[in-house]
């Protein structure tokens, strides 16, 4: 089984993810052949998520868990950690490893 796979761009030097922090980031989200499927930069807006919830993929609970804001990071996101045997709509076929670019702006838990 294909593991996931993280990749750090640029080390971030700022707040450390944890699980239940709300994140900001900015992302893109490609098939293996290349086709951009998704990007944040394209809507114009940051996307904020729980980390480490169940409320993104996976690939992305596991994948962003102790990133820096400041960093960027390259995931390879193998489809057991996506989205499986789902279709998810004309962008993502059924079983599809996916790779993400993501860019780590904000980390806010509890405390703040």
């Amino acid at each position: 089984m294909t593991v996931l796979q993280v990749t750090d761009l640029i080390v971030g030097d700022g707040k450390e993810t944890v699980k239940g922090a709300l994140i900001t980031t900015q992302y893109r989200g490609f098939l293996q052949d290349g086709t951009q499927f998704d990007s944040s930069y394209d809507k114009g807006k940051a996307f904020q998520c729980v980390i480490g919830t169940g409320r993104v993929i996976k690939g992305w609970d596991q994948g962003i868990m102790g990133m820096k804001v400041g960093g960027k990071r390259k995931l390879f996101v193998p489809a057991h950690l996506a989205y499986g045997d789902r279709n998810m709509g004309k962008n993502i076929p059924p079983n599809s490893d996916l790779s993400f670019e993501i860019e780590l702006f904000e980390v806010l838990t509890r405390d703040d």
